[in-house]
């Protein structure tokens, strides 16, 4: 909504709007909007995240299978956190999880133009290897070390800080938990690819190629 309504502000002076970055699904949220998903009691996700610990992915896995096929042969029931997603709402609700997607949405009021750029994989996984280094050096861990009785948050479910509170817990040596981030990092980065690659509406650049030659083919997009 937020970033919907700064749209609406930068639409009234300008005629073209340029949005960098965001993750496959928040770039999607906005172009097309989301599909409505109840409140779900939290208490679930964290019964959820407790058998994930303990049962491991597997069993979450065969319950989804259990509540709602369709997810279970949709979904990458290989990411954790799209699982316990779908798993809260066939629980929370009684209904399954496809049950509230693909409902109609409402029309954007701008015509969006998308630009991908891509790299060989090596470099890429170079980059962020070099990117969780910096981290550590700018305050990662201190970071951290901060949030850890927030642990059990949603929010906090991610790369980086999942990994090091493993460490504060005593489960991970420091260098196997930054070795675990450059992992998980690489693996996050795959799926990105494999979204967007999905997404046919995307215009690809390779990222050494000259800057001028891909702005004029974007501006013959626009006109």
């Amino acid at each position: 909504k937020d970033a919907l309504h700064k749209l609406q502000d930068l639409f009234l002076k300008n005629n073209i709007v340029i949005m960098v970055g965001g993750s496959g699904l928040y770039t999607q949220a906005v172009i097309d909007g989301l599909d409505y998903f109840p409140e779900i009691n939290p208490e679930i996700r964290l019964n959820l995240n407790q058998q994930l610990e303990n049962g491991g992915l597997k069993i979450l896995q065969n319950k989804l299978k259990e509540l709602d096929l369709t997810s279970y042969n949709t979904i990458e029931i290989d990411n954790p956190h799209r699982l316990i997603r779908a798993l809260e709402i066939c629980i929370g609700t009684g209904k399954p999880y496809a049950a509230f997607k693909n409902q109609p949405k409402e029309k954007r009021t701008f015509t969006p133009i998308k630009i991908g750029l891509e790299a060989d994989r090596e470099f890429m996984y170079n980059r962020i290897n070099k990117r969780v280094d910096l981290m550590f050096k700018e305050g990662l861990l201190d970071e951290a070390k901060e949030l850890y009785k927030y642990k059990d948050l949603n929010a906090l479910q991610t790369v980086g800080y999942r990994e090091l509170f493993n460490y504060f817990a005593g489960n991970y040596t420091l260098e196997f938990a930054v070795e675990e981030i450059k992992k998980n990092t690489r693996r996050f980065a795959k799926r990105q690819i494999t979204w967007n690659k999905k997404d046919t509406t995307i215009h690809w650049f390779n990222y050494k190629e000259n800057t001028s030659e891909i702005i004029k083919k974007i501006e013959e997009k626009i006109i």
